[in-house]
């Protein structure tokens, strides 16, 4: 694991889950940063700590920690800045992971590449 739970935590103030949840989601980022980047040697051991901290914290807000663009109590409301999309853009987390990642690597993530085959004869 290149990152702690302490570590993740820094980056949501307004997440309050166990350590124990938050290794679970580590051993997750961890294994798809290792696959998908690697052994790049474009990247450094500290940038691929901070993707896989940054990606941790994602996948924590787009499941558990989900935050809402706008907040209302009575005649009081906060709304939320931010544009969010889908995947990694999903979250500011996410879009630091996608600023971090030089080699573009993890911003294919969960994209899938398309095949074609060609038929040579129907006989």
């Amino acid at each position: 694991m290149r990152t702690t739970a302490a570590e993740v935590k820094q980056l949501m103030d307004n997440c309050t889950v166990s350590d124990t949840i938050v290794d679970e989601f580590i051993g997750a980022a961890n294994l798809t940063v290792t696959e998908i980047i690697g052994n790049d040697t474009s990247l450094s051991t500290d940038q691929k700590a901070e993707i896989e901290r940054w990606f941790t914290a994602h996948m924590l807000a787009v499941t558990i920690c989900k935050t809402a663009t706008t907040e209302r109590l009575g005649d009081a409301s906060i709304t939320y800045t931010g544009q969010f999309g889908q995947g990694l853009s999903a979250s500011p987390y996410g879009q630091m992971v996608l600023l971090i990642d030089t080699t573009g690597k993890m911003a294919n993530l969960g994209k899938r590449g398309a095949s074609m085959h060609a038929i040579t004869s129907f006989d």
